[in-house]
């Protein structure tokens, strides 16, 4: 099964689409049971990898440092 849209150039992955005919299927179940966010996410932020780690709090951060949230970085 072909993913058009799958942006993931690990293709040494068992999970990457490229590698077997479940689609991302077993990208995002292997995401889940880590508590992991797919590469994909990373890179349709422009982010080609995580700061810290693949997990969701790592994303959020990302997500939060791209708006300019800035609380982050707050000086008490």
């Amino acid at each position: 099964m072909a993913v058009t849209f799958c942006t993931c150039t690990d293709l040494s992955c068992p999970f990457n689409p490229a590698n077997h005919n479940q689609g991302c299927t077993p990208c995002i179940a292997k995401n889940l049971r880590e508590r992991e966010i797919p590469t994909c996410f990373f890179k349709a932020v422009g982010h080609p990898k995580p700061t810290e780690d693949w997990h969701y709090e790592d994303f959020a951060a990302l997500i939060l440092a791209a708006q300019g949230d800035g609380k982050q970085d707050a000086e008490p």
